[in-house]
């Protein structure tokens, strides 16, 4: 059995998905498993035991010619099965050009005549692990016979990354055994991001009620927008902000948030990542992204988030879903911290 999964998304579709290799691969232990995704994503696939091969797919692979010959390579592998969980139309023909007998992907009346078994995305949640993860494994039941209800996605580090990552925490000025937390500062877009200054008072909150220490989630080029956070914080906040201690690549992120106690911030794929890696996390809802789609693993103590339809539903009733992310910057300056501070402190009393 040789079996392809596609999509091509951003890290914490690449990341959910990965869960479909560990349930194949309990089912079919000798079949080979390949993943189509665009390479900025690969970093958190190293090292999984489940995946065979990573195919890459990018920007070039879009233009006419490329595609061509990228589809020709599909071909040539001669799968059996295809799962097409990105279900777009580039994705979709992809699938319906490997000739694989079996090709499953959600429901789509444009994508349809290119797939053999569709499935609805809209499902009401059977476990914590919420719907990204179910609807997922939902989609195996043309090729498996058991499917696990749910199965939590994860990273895998080597040793010596983790090992690198605590020597730079300790060559920071670290120090061990106190409440360290990575800070989550900025969402995938502007209107995914919460309000500079709510996240400063956040931060001030947490510093004077405990003796944390932060870590920022930022790249290089980021830190303009890093640096106006620190920036809005009091001045003793900042005392314990190691704004030099960051991840120079996913892989480096990854090892530092793993000797972290949480990370608290933007909802996105940091926090799908430090779910992965086992990390407790409290995450800030974007109001133009539906909290329970991608709630994974809520248990209202290791794993909380918060969304300002929960405090005031009202403002939800007189927009559409379309209405909301337009309006996203607007109602997250009504997301005021107050609203949560209660359930922030909470979920840090027992890291303390």
């Amino acid at each position: 059995m040789k079996i392809l999964v596609i999509q091509q998304k951003m890290i914490g579709d690449v990341l959910t998905s990965s869960i479909l290799f560990e349930a194949l691969r309990n089912e079919y232990p000798n079949a080979e498993l390949h993943y189509l995704v665009y390479a900025h994503t690969t970093p958190v696939l190293e090292h999984n035991p489940f995946i065979d091969k990573i195919l890459h797919f990018d920007e070039n692979t879009k233009k006419a010619i490329q595609f061509t010959s990228f589809l020709k390579e599909v071909k040539k592998e001669k799968y059996d099965a295809v799962i097409d969980v990105y279900a777009k139309l580039g994705s979709a023909i992809t699938s319906k050009y490997s000739r694989a007998s079996i090709r499953v992907s959600f429901k789509k009346w444009y994508t349809k005549p290119f797939h053999t078994h569709h499935f609805s995305r809209n499902i009401t949640s059977q476990t914590n692990a919420g719907p990204a993860i179910e609807k997922r494994l939902r989609m195996l039941e043309p090729i498996l016979k058991n499917i696990p209800k749910e199965i939590k996605p994860k990273i895998y580090l080597t040793e010596k990354e983790r090992s690198n990552a605590k020597e730079s925490l300790a060559s920071a000025g670290i120090v061990d055994g106190k409440l360290l937390l990575m800070i989550s500062v900025l969402g995938s877009t502007d209107s995914k991001t919460f309000p500079f200054k709510y996240l400063a008072e956040i931060l001030d909150l947490i510093a004077a009620k405990t003796d944390a220490q932060f870590l920022f989630n930022y790249i290089p080029k980021q830190k303009e927008d890093a640096l106006k956070v620190y920036e809005l914080c009091n001045a003793h906040t900042q005392k314990s902000i190691f704004l030099k201690s960051f991840g120079h690549d996913l892989r480096e992120f990854l090892a530092l948030t793993s000797h972290c106690d949480a990370l608290i911030g933007n909802e996105g794929g940091a926090v799908n990542m430090a779910k992965a890696l086992n990390v407790p996390t409290f995450a800030i809802f974007s109001p133009g992204v539906p909290k329970e789609n991608w709630s994974m693993y809520e248990n209202g103590t290791t794993n909380i988030s918060v969304h300002i339809k929960d405090y005031h539903p009202e403002l939800f009733d007189k927009y559409s879903a379309k209405e909301v992310k337009q309006k996203s910057k607007e109602l997250y300056n009504l997301f005021q911290p107050s609203y949560f501070e209660k359930k922030l402190l909470n979920f840090i009393t027992p890291y303390q």
